[in-house]
C-alpha cells in the first residue's frame, strides 16, 4: 500500500553508502559469512512484539543514510525493505546491501519481494516459466547466502486476487514451490506472504474509494497459503476511520478468529496532515493512534510492528505525511509514543 520509491535511486545510494561505511572500497567484495545476517534482538519486554520501521530515510544523501540507520535504532529493532522481486538477484542491490548492514547497525532485516503493482494489480513480469525460474532461483540464493530471519514473497496478496484473479491463481502453487525451496536452503528464515488486512476485512471504503461491506470480507484468501511461518499485513485503518478512537475495540483481536499463527505487521501508519479535505488529521491524532494501535494489539502476541515511514516521503496525500519524522528532519509527538511504546 505504502509508496514505493525509485528502486534504482535506492539502490545506488544504498551501494555509495555501503562503499563508504561498510566495505573498504567497492573493488572488492564483501565478505558475508554463511551465518545470518541479523543479530539477536529481544522484543519488547511488555507485549513481546519486534518495533522497527521500513527503509525510509530523509533523503538519498549519504549522510542521510547514516542518519536513518542511527535513528533506526531508537525506533527499534528491524529494518524492512520492500521492491521488485528481481532486486534479490541483482548484484549489490538494496535488499542485499540491507542484509550486509544488518550486523553494523544491530537490527533485523525484513526482506519482501513483490512481483505485481498493488494499485493496478498488474504483474510486474509475466509470470511465465522464465520468469518464475529466475524468481525462485533469486530467492534461495539469496537466503542461502544472507539466511535471513523473515522473508516476504508477495505483500497485499489479496489485492491481486481481488484485481486480477487468473495472476493470483498461478502464484499460490508457485509461492509453496518457493517456499520449499528457500525452506531446504534456509530452514531458519520464516517464509511467508503479506495481506492487506482493510480489504480483508471487506472494508473498501473511506479513501479506498468503495464500499465498507464485512460480507465481502477476504479471509478465505489466507486459507490459500498453509505454508506461512507467519502471517503478514499491512494496515492503514486511517484511510477507513477519520479517528483512532472510531477503531472498534476488536479491530485487530479479530485476525485470531482466521489464523492461529505468529502475526506480522509489515506496514503501519496513520497520515499527520489536515488534509484531504473530510478526512483531516493532525499530529496529535496521529500519536494517538500508535498509543491505540499498541492498546488493541497488546494481547494479540504479534511478532513484527513495522511502521512505514521514519520520515515524511514524496507521495500521494495522505501518505506524504505519514513518517514518524518530518521531512526537515525534526520529529513528530508519533515518534516519542512509538520509541517509547512497550
Amino acid at each position: 500500500m505504502k509508496f514505493r520509491r525509485s528502486l534504482l535511486s535506492i539502490a545506488m545510494i544504498l551501494i555509495s553508502f555501503s562503499c563508504t561505511a561498510l566495505i573498504a572500497g567497492c573493488g572488492q567484495k564483501a565478505t558475508v559469512n554463511k551465518e545470518p545476517a541479523s543479530p539477536t534482538v529481544p522484543p519488547s519486554a511488555s507485549t513481546g512484539v519486534t518495533k522497527g520501521v521500513s527503509l525510509s530515510p530523509r533523503s538519498f544523501q549519504t549522510a542521510d543514510f547514516t542518519d536513518f540507520f542511527d535513528k533506526a535504532k531508537q525506533a527499534g529493532t528491524v529494518v524492512s525493505w520492500a521492491g521488485d522481486w528481481k532486486e534479490l538477484g541483482a548484484d549489490n542491490s538494496a535488499p542485499k546491501v540491507v542484509a550486509e548492514l544488518a550486523v553494523k547497525y544491530s537490527y533485523v532485516p525484513v526482506i519482501e519481494a513483490q512481483f505485481f503493482t498493488q494499485s493496478s494489480g498488474k504483474l510486474l513480469r509475466t509470470l511465465d516459466e522464465m520468469t518464475r525460474q529466475s524468481y525462485k532461483n533469486y530467492a534461495v540464493e539469496f537466503a542461502r547466502k544472507y539466511t535471513p530471519k523473515y522473508l516476504a514473497l508477495g505483500i497485499e496478496v489479496n489485492v491481486l486476487w481481488e484485481k486480477s484473479p487468473k495472476d493470483f491463481e498461478q502464484f499460490v502453487p508457485f509461492y509453496v514451490e518457493v517456499y520449499d525451496a528457500v525452506k531446504a536452503v534456509s530452514p531458519k528464515t520464516k517464509v511467508f506472504t503479506i495481506f492487506q488486512l482493510e480489504k480483508m476485512k471487506g472494508l473498501s471504503g473511506g479513501l479506498f474509494g468503495g464500499v465498507n461491506d464485512p460480507t465481502k470480507a477476504e479471509w478465505h484468501v489466507l486459507d490459500r497459503f498453509p505454508k506461512l511461518d507467519v502471517v503478514g499485513f499491512t494496515t492503514y485503518p486511517g484511510l477507513i476511520y477519520k479517528s483512532p478512537s472510531d477503531i472498534p475495540a476488536d479491530y485487530y483481536a479479530e485476525i485470531k478468529a482466521h489464523t492461529s499463527k505468529p502475526i506480522a505487521f509489515t506496514e503501519i501508519d496513520w497520515h499527520s496532515s489536515a488534509s484531504p479535505a473530510g478526512w483531516e488529521s493532525s499530529e496529535a491524532e496521529q500519536a494517538q493512534f500508535v498509543v491505540r494501535f499498541f492498546s488493541l494489539t497488546k494481547d494479540l502476541g504479534a511478532e513484527l510492528a513495522i511502521w512505514s515511514f521514519m520520515y515524511d516521503q514524496k507521495a500521494a496525500e495522505p501518505f506524504n505525511s505519514m513518517g514518524l519524522r518530518r521531512g526537515d528532519g525534526t520529529s513528530r509527538l508519533a515518534w516519542d509514543e512509538w520509541v517509547k511504546a512497550r
